[in-house]
């Protein structure tokens, strides 16, 4: 927190990382507070209110990825059909894997399924 106080724009940035890295959300919304204050731009605000209604903080695109994993497309299917890369794609699902704490594609389907993010078939 002391550092969070300075007026060095540098300890700020520094107590910042340090207090998201341990957790002290509150502490880090004063240090991202203060930087904007000085113009910083870039901080995260945190998720959007779409991510943090959603019960298991997905993203929008992350729900899109997901709808189109639960009709059986591959990731390179994914890509083509949102007119991204496939290592776009690796990227989302790898996140839906992790948010939905599933080892396998199919896995994340059924959690999804089970917290009522994805319609069942």
């Amino acid at each position: 927190m002391a550092l969070c106080l300075s007026d060095d724009e540098s300890s700020i940035t520094e107590a910042h990382g340090r207090l998201q890295a341990m957790g002290a959300a509150a502490a880090a919304k004063i240090a991202a507070r203060r930087l904007r204050e000085r113009g910083v731009r870039g901080i995260a605000r945190g998720p959007r209110r779409a991510t943090r209604s959603n019960p298991a903080q997905l993203t929008p695109r992350e729900l899109t990825v997901l709808d189109l994993v639960a009709e059986g497309l591959s990731n390179a299917e994914v890509a083509e059909r949102l007119f991204v890369s496939p290592r776009t794609v690796d990227y989302h699902v790898s996140a839906l894997l992790r948010k939905l704490d599933a080892r396998t594609r199919g896995e994340a389907v059924a959690a999804a399924r089970r917290l009522g993010v994805v319609e069942p078939r």
